[in-house]
């Protein structure tokens, strides 16, 4: 009887490390190693589960279909090593930390990543409150929010980390027809005072394009359901969209360029906590890498 293979556990945190940067370059600056060392580890991981994991793919590699079957379970793995380490290698994180998120993250990334941090701290509580970014900077100025994860108005945003920086997209039904230009444009926006808005409004009165609201919704998924029962278009990002919303393309559609917008973590002006910022260092790398999927799809970057 054979003896079972015992995963190295570096070596699987650099193989997930990789393919959420999108580059074992970037694992490997990240890990502090060198490009050669992470490729021999997933050389090591390949033989140890005796399967390729990636495969070229144009100028980059791709995950398998053992590699993406793999990845899941790396990250659990790493999930109950990090558990077990935080756990008896120091003392339990206890207390409350109240964070305040953009209605656009609070289905998306965001519930995993609090799960995470639960398991990790089950000792520690955390409020979270979902709402339009006025009212969260609102509520982290006047001490009700110890964090806050806000939209750059003006390219002034306060301290605080930066996140990333996703664009701005004219939404529509995937299914749909795009309005023309020579009419007022149908629009199913937040009411005032909204970024996306703003900037909607803005880039058509900009373009001497007509428009008219069509519907207005303080929520959410009441936007989503106008833009897809085809009452008109919003503006947002394009991250989480629903299976039936599409970004347009610009050029093709005749609607003006937007802006971006930069997402950033700020923390309350009070006395530093260690939950708070066990929390924030964890959001600030799970959203990082996250954008920066966005950006590079599942392209791994050769190594």
């Amino acid at each position: 009887m054979s003896l079972p293979v015992n995963l190295d556990m570096d070596v699987l945190r650099s193989f997930v490390t990789g393919i959420e940067l999108g580059s074992f370059a970037r694992a490997a600056s990240r890990l502090g190693r060198s490009p050669s060392a992470i490729s021999l580890q997933l050389r090591k991981l390949e033989d140890q589960v005796g399967q390729q994991l990636v495969q070229k793919h144009g100028r980059g590699l791709v995950l398998t279909e053992a590699g993406e079957m793999l990845l899941g379970y790396a990250r659990r793995l790493l999930d109950l090593n990090d558990a077990a380490v935080n756990a008896l290698g120091s003392p339990a994180l206890t207390g409350r930390v109240r964070i305040g998120l953009p209605q656009d993250f609070a289905e998306t990334w965001l519930p995993e990543t609090l799960g995470r941090f639960a398991r990790l701290h089950p000792g520690v509580r955390i409020d979270a409150h979902v709402d339009r970014n006025a009212t969260l900077r609102s509520r982290l100025d006047e001490g009700q929010l110890d964090l806050a994860l806000l939209w750059d108005e003006d390219g002034g945003e306060r301290d605080g980390a930066v996140i990333g920086t996703l664009p701005m997209a004219w939404i529509g039904p995937r299914r749909g027809v795009t309005p023309g230009t020579d009419h007022p444009i149908p629009l199913v926006l937040f009411g005032s005072p909204c970024i996306f808005r703003h900037a909607a409004l803005n880039a058509l009165d900009a373009a001497a394009i007509p428009w008219r609201i069509s519907f207005s919704s303080p929520g959410l998924a009441g936007l989503w359901a106008a833009v897809s029962a085809g009452l008109g278009l919003t503006v947002r990002t394009p991250h989480g969209l629903p299976a039936a919303l599409t970004a347009l393309d610009q050029e093709e559609s005749g609607l003006p360029r937007l802006p971006s917008l930069s997402l950033h973590l700020l923390e309350a002006r009070t006395r530093s906590d260690p939950a708070v910022e066990r929390l924030a260092a964890l959001l600030t790398d799970v959203l990082t890498v996250a954008i920066g999927e966005m950006d590079h799809a599942t392209n791994v970057a050769p190594h």
